[in-house]
């Protein structure tokens, strides 16, 4: 079975009809720029495609694409060239999503719960658990970790009851947002997703968190953790800036990816109806919170929260019957879920890594063929994991552990540093073995050899932040995991 794509020119001044309000989508990159060439017509399938801006404030970008799936070898393209157009345009093959593939469903719609099967049943009964391993977990439910683990949590909460949601709707709700994850992605996919969610689980389940949140607090955590990195394209905001992609221009260069994220999440939730039946001013203040979940995990705005929860921690003055402070405690938990990859156990939190840094790699290749300049720590030949990590765990996330420690101070927390610190020296340790690849390299272990390691991790914590799309001006730290 062969998926194809047209692709739509998108011109900022365009009328959009209002029934295509609220459609979602994949979006595809500026045909004017030079680096992405005009797929042949014959190749591709009869498809449309339409744009529409929220009426409110005229940044949301939803475009619905109705593909006609065709039998048979119909592309000439090679498969790498398929994935690079697929990366390049936003665009996610059909044929990529193992729920289109012609898998069965896992778990049946009617009655879930008789369908959790052996081992992924067991799993689930310790959810909780910090050293949950959610790879064995993704195996284990055929790749449907993320709609498994989301809706047993919801429902675990009580919640499908208690806002009155539709099963068929949450259902259909959660198959997309998983399908809107590239799985060809070797870090932000849905797997990525579910790792945060369960995190994110975790830290609702503190006491001082247990309780004081609403259920709606609660809804709404979850729902940003399933959702945070939704449609991510495996690169960078600075690469879509560089080749002139059209988010990065409805975004003005500002939160380019987050946006997308929580705009394409706001996207699926008009199309399933999942809160339709609530009131207009509900749905759209859900909406609203969703979003500034999000955008909270924009790495560039790091010290911005980071700062803040320092202050409310010196101060003594959080209080959590306060709805925007617990709102507050919600973006600094859903800022460490998504980055709790370090601290995890070795056996995980080593795949993380190497999938991120691999991730970052695919980007590298494919600025050098199409002559671009190579995005720091994006050069396989220049970088290693270890260095990258390393950096990443100095300067981004033990100050946000290290806080949120003092925020909750609880034996998950005191795991969490436990395990980072054993990690960082894990990678120090696989740094001195491995034979420096770079010039680069070399000179950070001498640095460290001679006693200078802070000077060394200082400078390829500011490479890393390039990387993610920060500015070493606003923050001196590592790549971004987010």
């Amino acid at each position: 079975m062969e998926v194809c794509y047209q692709l739509p020119v998108l011109p900022l001044d365009r009328p959009v009809p209002k029934h295509v309000l609220s459609r979602r989508g994949a979006i595809s990159f500026s045909s004017s720029s030079s680096l992405f060439g005009a797929p042949d017509p014959r190749q591709l399938s009869q498809r449309r495609g339409a744009i529409s801006y929220d009426s409110s404030d005229q940044t949301a970008l939803y475009i619905r694409m109705l593909a006609r799936l065709s039998c048979g070898s119909t592309s000439a393209s090679s498969g790498p060239e398929r994935r690079v157009h697929r990366l390049l345009s936003f665009q996610r093959y059909l044929h990529s999503s193992r729920l289109l593939r012609g898998v069965p469903q896992q778990i049946p719609l009617h009655i879930l719960d008789e369908d959790y099967t052996g081992q992924a049943r067991c799993m689930l009964e310790k959810v909780g658990n910090w050293n949950f391993d959610i790879f064995r977990f993704d195996r284990l439910t055929n790749g449907n970790s993320l709609i498994t683990l989301t809706f047993h949590l919801l429902n675990q909460y009580g919640l499908v009851e208690l806002f009155q949601l539709d099963m068929v709707k949450l259902w259909r709700f959660l198959v997309m947002v998983q399908e809107d994850y590239h799985s060809n992605n070797p870090y932000h996919n849905a797997v990525h997703a579910a790792d945060v969610t369960q995190a994110m689980y975790c830290y609702l389940r503190e006491p001082m968190l247990a309780k004081s949140l609403t259920s709606y607090d609660i809804l709404l955590g979850l729902l940003a953790a399933a959702t945070h990195d939704l449609d991510h394209p495996g690169v960078n905001q600075p690469f879509l800036i560089k080749t002139d992609h059209y988010l990065a221009t409805l975004y003005r260069n500002t939160s380019v990816l987050e946006n997308h994220h929580w705009k394409s999440a706001v996207g699926l939730l008009r199309e399933t109806g999942l809160f339709s039946h609530l009131p207009a001013e509900d749905s759209l203040n859900m909406e609203r919170e969703l979003g500034s979940l999000i955008l909270a995990t924009d790495i560039s705005r790091q010290n911005e929260y980071l700062s803040r929860f320092r202050i409310h921690l010196d101060q003594n003055n959080l209080c959590l019957s306060n709805a925007s402070h617990r709102h507050f405690i919600l973006q600094m938990a859903l800022k460490c879920a998504d980055i709790c990859n370090p601290c995890r156990p070795w056996e995980q939190s080593k795949q993380w890594s190497e999938k991120v840094t691999e991730e970052f790699f695919q980007q590298g290749d494919i600025e050098k063929k199409h002559k671009l300049e190579v995005s720091p720590l994006c050069d396989r030949e220049m970088n290693t994991v270890g260095n990258i990590q390393i950096g990443f765990m100095t300067y981004v996330a033990e100050p946000l552990f290290a806080e949120w420690a003092r925020f909750s101070d609880t034996r998950l927390s005191q795991t969490m540093l436990g395990h980072m610190g054993l990690n960082k020296a894990s990678w120090g340790g696989l740094q001195q073995e491995q034979t420096p690849v770079s010039e680069e390299a070399e000179a950070s272990i001498a640095s460290a050899d001679t006693g200078d390691a802070a000077t060394a991790a200082r400078r390829d914590a500011n490479t890393a932040a390039v990387a993610g799309g920060t500015s070493s001006k606003e923050i001196p730290q590592g790549s971004r995991e987010s």
